[in-house]
């Protein structure tokens, strides 16, 4: 339990940029390249750095290689420009990364990953595990964490209650992330959480209006979001699974945590189009969705939720009760689709950027 509670700046950071793949962005990778070659028993694995890297080496790593013998040499940081550039020069700096759905949807249209058929037996592994020619392995969620002193004849409990500045009065706060917020006004409009993917871009900006005022925070990196509720500069916000813990845990004031309606963004490995050593890529690949254990070890280390159920067994459940996809949380999920998303995003952004207007 105490591994749980230790929050990762890493992983902050790393959420961030998941997100951020909404925006168009991509971090840069380091300088160092090389070209195409077919090495025998090594792999280049583009990671996070820090302490992702460190928990990825020890659990999903340093296994793989025992049981295979191909070595994994790491590259960080996480980089879609690098994924892209790669597809078209041929100069590999890395044959295996991670992305997040936004970007794996963008990387899958533009054809900058390896299919995975013929590689990966989807009917071997977990519902959903295959998504956009990735395996989907771990997830985080954007869920609801209010100050419950704020509201002694109860609290909210749904995205509705959340827009609902009239019954539950008080300064809000929500990340500055266009697809996240618009699916939190489509949820809280009524939208079935299986009818909303594309977007109804005008209906999701009409319940944003009604909102736009008490929301006092726009929060761009999850420390942020954890402080302003702890300072009770905000009564109520929409954060990370992490840092609603950590604000659980660190408030004078009892802090409630709401998985109903929880927005999950998956973490999901790809092998990059062209790889030389793209059959070792694939082999990773199946390690990582088929060691549950050692994917257990990585998300508690993490702070994400194991998409592979088995990963469970191996996961205390009083530490399970806090992961975004234990099984009674993700039953009340929504998990983002970008791929029914990907002719939307530009638009979405760059509206949402000019509606935020700081």
């Amino acid at each position: 339990m105490e591994e749980f509670k230790k929050a990762s700046a890493t992983a902050l950071s790393r959420r961030t940029v998941l997100g951020a793949g909404l925006f168009g962005a991509a971090m840069l990778a380091s300088p160092f390249v090389r070209r195409a070659t077919a090495e025998e028993n090594v792999l280049y694995v583009n990671t996070w750095g820090g302490d992702w890297e460190a928990s990825a080496k020890a659990n999903l790593f340093d296994p793989f290689t025992e049981k295979t013998g191909v070595e994994i040499r790491t590259v960080s940081p996480i980089s879609f420009a690098k994924l892209s550039a790669q597809a078209s020069t041929g100069i590999y700096e890395f044959d295996v990364t991670t992305l997040g759905v936004a970007d794996i949807a963008r990387a899958n249209a533009a054809s900058l990953i390896e299919p995975l058929e013929g590689h990966v037996d989807a009917s071997a592994l977990w519902e959903g595990a295959i998504y956009e020619n990735g395996v989907a392995t771990h997830g985080f969620a954007n869920q609801m964490a209010y100050n419950a002193s704020k509201f002694p004849n109860g609290g909210p409990k749904t995205w509705a209650d959340f827009f609902d500045v009239q019954k539950f009065p008080g300064a809000r706060s929500m990340q500055r992330h266009a697809v996240r917020v618009m699916t939190f006004a489509l949820l809280a409009d009524g939208v079935p959480k299986d009818q909303l993917f594309p977007f109804d871009i005008d209906r999701a900006f009409a319940a944003l209006d009604r909102v736009k005022q008490d929301v006092r925070v726009w929060w761009t990196a999850g420390p942020q979001a954890r402080q302003v509720l702890l300072d009770g500069e905000v009564d109520m916000a929409a954060v990370w699974n992490s840092d609603a813990r950590a604000a659980q845990e660190g408030s004078k004031d009892k802090v409630e945590i709401l998985w109903d309606q929880a927005v999950i963004d998956k973490g999901c490995w790809v092998v990059a189009k062209g790889s030389p050593r793209a059959e070792n890529g694939f082999k990773l690949l199946n390690h990582i969705a088929g060691n549950a254990e050692g994917l257990a070890k990585f998300c508690i280390k993490d702070q994400s939720g194991p998409m592979n159920p088995k990963s469970f067994d191996f996961i205390p459940k009083d530490v399970a009760i806090y992961m975004p996809t234990y099984p009674e949380h993700l039953a009340k999920a929504v998990v983002i689709d970008a791929a029914k998303l990907l002719p939307q995003l530009d638009e979405v952004t760059s509206r949402f950027e000019s509606w935020v207007g700081i």
